[in-house]
């Protein structure tokens, strides 16, 4: 495998309509990046499952490919997604709110991976590392990798992907080979598979100890890591800033969703959150994916309206109206707010 600096680090938001049909198309699925893309050569990529397990392996492409194929809709969100709105500002790419998107993804489970490899009994978590590094401050260089436990290892959805919306993956999305991890912000589904190690200690690495933890937050202990989403609820159309006529009936759309337990209902506001109408929550296109909503609103008065969207999913985790504020600006679910005008 050849591992060559082809862009710098590249992050683009999905535009916000986008989310609203379920399934993101690739080509405008957000993109994030730590370094770079790598140049990976498909002929010679090999996927070396080692570590504490009795039965280490390693697999190329074509024989990845010949194993039990799974396929399931998985919403990815970038842990710092919003995290321009969150004050104090906070270090970090200044996401809006498209750090997030939904896509089929096909491959083999990671379980499968692993009964093959038989991990040893002292084993705690299985570790993944990328083909991209770069510097992480202080002279030191590191690749991007991050760990699961083992008994999520063992979800049959965790899955070891080539394929996304029926193609291969792109460049830019982990090609030749990302691992899926449901429910988890992005950062857990590390791209561009160099390695899976199963390890006998919590790994601390850069990417899980020092980035990626919760600082600072009240009700949080310091240092607690990013795992699963917050619930969440995005207002696709209208858009801030449109203008909208009074008397003519408008159909408020968007997405919700949550990685701690299924979206159970979606409120939505036109008066800047004094009051609330329930919207009508479609199913979504997997447990793990964001569930379509919609509300008519007939906008009577002329003048500025603001429009909120709050979720709540069914563990009675709510969206709260203003940010959690924490060092890194990570899981900010704060509602967001869509100013429009009537006319």
């Amino acid at each position: 495998m050849t591992a060559v600096a082809s862009s710098a680090e590249l992050n683009v938001e999905t535009p916000l309509a986008a989310l609203e049909h379920g399934i993101t198309p690739a080509g405008q699925f957000y993109r994030r990046t730590n370094f770079y893309v790598p140049e990976i050569d498909p002929a010679s990529w090999k996927l070396p499952v080692c570590g504490e397990v009795e039965a280490p392996f390693t697999l190329d492409g074509d024989a990845l490919r010949t194993l039990p194929r799974r396929s399931v809709a998985v919403t990815m969100e970038c842990a710092g997604n919003a995290r321009s709105l969150v004050t104090p500002a906070t270090p970090g790419h200044q996401w809006e709110h498209g750090a997030v998107s939904t896509a089929v993804f096909t491959g083999v489970a990671l379980r499968t991976l692993l009964e093959r490899a038989r991990p040893r009994a002292g084993a705690v978590e299985v570790l993944f590392t990328g083909a991209d590094s770069g510097s992480v401050g202080a002279g030191r260089t590191e690749p991007f990798a991050r760990s699961i436990p083992m008994a999520l290892a063992q979800d049959p959805d965790v899955l070891l992907a080539w394929e996304m919306n029926g193609q291969p993956l792109p460049a830019e999305h982990g090609h030749p080979l990302r691992l899926v991890v449901p429910r988890w912000y992005g950062v857990a589904s590390v791209k561009w598979l160099a390695e899976v190690r199963v390890i006998a200690e919590p790994f601390r690495g850069h990417f899980q100890y020092e980035k990626y933890v919760y600082l600072g937050e009240a009700g949080t202990a310091d240092g607690t890591p990013i795992t699963r989403m917050r619930v969440r609820s995005l207002v696709s159309f209208p858009s801030a800033g449109d203008e909208l006529s009074a008397g003519v009936p408008v159909e408020i759309r968007g997405c919700a969703w949550s990685g701690e337990a299924p979206v159970e209902r979606v409120e939505v506001s036109a008066d800047g959150g004094r009051t609330w109408a329930a919207a009508q929550l479609a199913a979504a296109p997997s447990p793990y994916a964001a569930a379509p909503w919609r509300l008519l609103w007939i906008p009577l008065r002329a003048g500025a309206a603001e429009l909120i969207a709050r979720a709540t999913d069914a563990a009675g985790n709510t969206q709260p109206l203003e940010c959690v504020w924490n060092e890194l600006g990570y899981g900010n679910n704060a509602v967001q707010r869509v100013p429009v005008t009537i006319v």
